[in-house]
């Protein structure tokens, strides 16, 4: 079995849209399966998982998957939930593969760019969210204690999922830190299907360029986690961070002449 599989608690809310497809697929590992082998079983996916052996040396990963439409997988919870992912969100997902096989042809595997590094932060690390214009402001400026104290109530009319597969692998065993990168979804969603296809139409090289990610301590999000509720929760600067302060420009020195004659 993959390590840590069994370990897994498939009741926090965090793991809702996930439970039906990763419950077959652990059942299929428990039975003797490796993890491709139970997740090609499970559900027909956009892709077959196969043995990371597979994968030939010195090939990209993500060019593999373009060409073969097949997915290396490790016997680990990693690739386990990277699975997953492929079977929840399988047009995202493809998607997400396409732009970065369009950046290899066009730049080459040595050369990551901006592009690549935000398909890999999504992929690994992002989460979508759907919130009132006020929740999602106060996120962006990080104002903490107006999103989760002030604005708390708000939080009944936002949606949530974690998308990023190595962010649902730290949940299984969850802590204060976990933090997610949020992309924004314009519109609620009715089912995870819909907002696979709205994420798939919604997902450019050059939206992804211009990293609209906005981080997110997510085990502080209202009704995900007990601990949250404590008096003195939200006041941890090493966890909610304040905005980052830019430094203001320096002032020209051609201006200071005009400054001393004003003066």
């Amino acid at each position: 079995m993959a390590p840590g599989l069994s370990a897994i608690d498939w009741q926090p809310p965090w793991l809702d849209p996930w439970r039906e497809a990763g419950a077959a697929v652990q059942a299929g590992v428990n039975a003797g399966d490796s993890v491709a082998e139970a997740a090609n079983g499970a559900h027909r996916a956009a892709v077959r998982f196969v043995p990371q052996p597979t994968l030939p040396a010195g090939m990209a990963y993500e060019q593999f998957i373009f060409e073969r439409g097949q997915v290396p997988t490790r016997e680990n919870l990693h690739d386990f939930f990277n699975a997953l992912c492929w079977m929840v969100f399988p047009q995202a997902k493809r998607r997400l593969n396409q732009i970065q096989a369009a950046e290899i042809a066009a730049r080459g595997v040595a050369v990551r760019g901006p592009v690549r590094d935000a398909i890999t932060v999504l992929d690994e690390n992002g989460a979508l969210l759907h919130a009132p214009d006020a929740l999602w402001e106060a996120l962006a400026t990080r104002q903490w204690q107006r999103l989760f104290g002030e604005l708390r109530p708000l939080w009944a009319q936002a949606q949530l999922v974690v998308f990023g597969h190595a962010a649902l692998e730290k949940l299984v065993t969850p802590y204060k830190s976990i933090t997610v990168h949020v992309w924004r979804v314009s519109q609620p969603w009715g089912s995870v299907a819909a907002l696979d296809t709205w994420l798939a139409q919604d997902l450019t090289a050059a939206r992804l360029a211009a990293k609209p990610f906005v981080p997110l301590p997510v085990l502080g999000v209202p009704g995900w986690w007990d601990a949250n509720e404590a008096p003195g929760f939200y006041a941890d600067p090493t966890v909610f961070r304040p905005a980052r302060v830019r430094p203001a420009p320096p002032e020209s020195p051609y201006l200071q002449p005009e400054l001393d004659r004003a003066a």
